[in-house]
């Protein structure tokens, strides 16, 4: 099945969510500094920094002489968990894991995402704003977490579709959002550039051989 989109992105998870929307896509991952600016509001920085994944792709395609009507139109997007206005990275170690958790237990915190598609038509955005409530978590409980792996490479230092999952109390919003690809959000990117959904796929999802 030939692709439809480029997906700026190497998480499994967004590969997994685009594909639910029937999106037979490639993966090209952007080099993009992903950090906030001085000063700059979360959802500021994850609309920027999605944008800036996608453009980077679309750049590297569109070269001099190339048939812009001909190259696919690249999906970025960017996830950032905040609390009391801090946005909370990927932990770089056990004890800034264990911070995390601890910062979040038993509250309420945001999880922002921004979707970004680059193409012929120009770029568009979309951002999904979600409130996660996490249950009071006891320390053995959270260093057991830590040993699993999950937290290493997540924002926030959980997983809400993961082992994470038994931490949440409360979800308003977006799962999907949450997890790392707001399908509604996404899909009214995709439908307003005139990319298809629910195209033919295998149970492979992501067999296709221009993944």
């Amino acid at each position: 099945m030939r692709a439809a989109l480029v997906l700026a992105s190497a998480s499994p998870r967004r590969r997994e969510l685009l594909w639910q929307l029937g999106v037979p896509h490639r993966v090209a991952v952007a080099d993009v500094h992903e950090e906030a600016l001085g000063g700059e509001a979360a959802a500021a920085c994850v609309q920027r920094l999605a944008l800036a994944k996608a453009t980077k792709i679309w750049q590297s395609a569109a070269f001099p002489g190339a048939c812009t009507a001909e190259l696919l139109p690249v999906l970025g997007a960017d996830t950032a968990v905040v609390l009391d206005g801090e946005m909370l990275g990927k932990p770089a170690d056990r004890e800034a894991a264990l911070g995390m958790l601890a910062r979040l237990s038993g509250r309420t915190h945001q999880v922002l995402t921004a979707v970004a598609l680059v193409g012929a038509h120009g770029s568009s955005q979309r951002l999904s704003a979600s409130e996660v409530s996490f249950r009071a978590l006891a320390a053995a409980e959270c260093a057991a977490y830590w040993e699993s792996g999950e937290p290493r490479d997540k924002a926030g230092g959980y997983a809400i579709q993961g082992l994470g999952a038994v931490f949440v109390s409360e979800l308003r919003g977006s799962y999907s959002g949450v997890v790392g690809l707001p399908l509604f959000e996404t899909a009214a990117l995709l439908d307003a550039a005139g990319v298809a959904r629910w195209q033919l796929r295998d149970s492979a999802h992501g067999s296709d051989p221009d993944a």
